[in-house]
């Protein structure tokens, strides 16, 4: 072992309700932070299987001038092709008069192929009432939101007649209710593409495909091939800009809070190295007379500087992994925000660059007492009582 690895050593052991107290403060830091992280890797995932994972990562639109795509298969065709695209669902949608008894409701009709809006968006998925199958099967039929339903207190098996400007009036079942979570419940329901073309009285048209991607990140890229080809075509980030907006205020304001809090703690650190500086002038005047040099005092300090911040980042991240860990795994009463349980993530890369940074940040902290402890003159520091 090298002496001055052993005399840090020595140092930190000889001050321990001092060296406790520093790599608890560190330790309580970065547990914080290890929470605070696996909240918002949790929050963030949740976010994208809420939205961006039900959301198309594309979606094409007529060209310029243009009201609907003709002869989509062959476009559909061509699209799917394209390296990165799993699954694409055409549809016509627009806007239609509900009514039922003496409710009625202005709101959006999509005629889907149900097969494969449910491979781009997963609609199966949201279904709570009846069977998502049924509108492949059933014909005038209609599946509709929660909140749609409770609004014109409709229920499976009912009917609701639909009418519209220029649109031929027409009457469907309701096969399914599904319930996302979010406002689309009360303003979107799906008929399959054949009733919604008889209704809008349009050719075997589409207005819109909705692609799903390998990689949502990719979703610019795949629309700029796509318009290469002639097409209009926005990727999810474009359409959807308030989710990466959230994410980033989130992740902004939670990484400024943290950091202040690690600087806080740093401060201990620093604290207890002068200390150590203070207490041990005599001894440091003495290395100095026995031939150690500047470099080496210096070095003497910024080990124990390192060691309390790498055992305070240790010991914190371990706290915070179980503590995060735990608070995931209670369960919330039923309703609560549409979650089962509260949304965590412990990443080991987060752990890793937790652990690094905090050491790193202490080490940089203890340059000034290190640098203080360095500087002293040796024959000053003997004589010191």
């Amino acid at each position: 072992m090298r002496y001055e690895l052993f005399i840090a050593i020595r140092h930190i052991r000889a001050r321990k309700r001092q060296t406790i107290l520093s790599v608890a403060a560190i330790g309580i830091a970065v547990m914080i932070l290890m929470v605070s992280q696996a909240f918002m890797a949790g929050f963030t995932q949740e976010l994208y299987d809420k939205t961006v994972n039900n959301l198309p990562h594309v979606v094409v639109s007529p060209r310029e001038n243009d009201e609907y795509i003709h002869l989509y298969k062959n476009i559909v065709g061509k699209i799917s092709d394209i390296d990165g695209v799993v699954a694409s669902s055409p549809y016509l949608i627009g806007e239609a008069s509900f009514k039922s008894r003496d409710n009625t409701k202005n709101a959006v009709l999509k005629g889907i192929i149900p097969s494969q809006e449910d491979y781009v968006a997963h609609t199966g998925n949201d279904i709570i009432k009846g069977e998502y199958d049924e509108l492949t099967y059933s014909e005038k039929s209609i599946i509709i939101g929660d909140k749609f339903a409770e609004d014109m207190d409709l229920d499976l098996g009912d009917r609701v007649e639909i009418s519209f400007p220029n649109a031929n009036p027409t009457s469907l079942k309701v096969v399914a209710i599904y319930d996302t979570g979010t406002a689309l419940d009360a303003s979107l329901t799906y008929t399959s593409l054949k009733d919604a073309q008889d209704f809008y009285g349009t050719a075997d048209v589409i207005n819109g495909i909705s692609l799903r991607l390998e990689d949502f990140n990719r979703d610019r890229e795949i629309a700029r091939i796509i318009e290469d080809n002639g097409y209009n075509a926005d990727g999810w980030t474009v359409n959807n800009p308030e989710i990466l907006r959230t994410i980033a205020i989130e992740t902004i304001s939670n990484n400024v809070t943290l950091g202040f809090i690690l600087l806080i703690a740093s401060f201990g650190v620093v604290s207890t190295l002068n200390m150590v500086v203070m207490g041990k002038v005599k001894e440091i005047g003495i290395l100095m007379a026995m031939g150690a040099t500047r470099s080496q005092i210096r070095f003497i300090f910024l080990i124990e500087s390192g060691i309390l911040g790498l055992a305070g980042a240790v010991s914190g991240t371990a706290a915070g992994v179980l503590l995060a860990m735990s608070i995931g795994s209670y369960q919330l009463p039923e309703g609560v925000y549409g979650l089962e349980s509260i949304p965590v993530v412990v990443r080991s890369a987060d752990v890793l660059w937790i652990i690094t940074i905090v050491f790193l940040l202490n080490l940089i902290a203890g340059i000034y007492p290190a640098q203080k402890a360095a500087s002293l003159d040796p024959v000053e520091a003997i004589s010191t009582r």
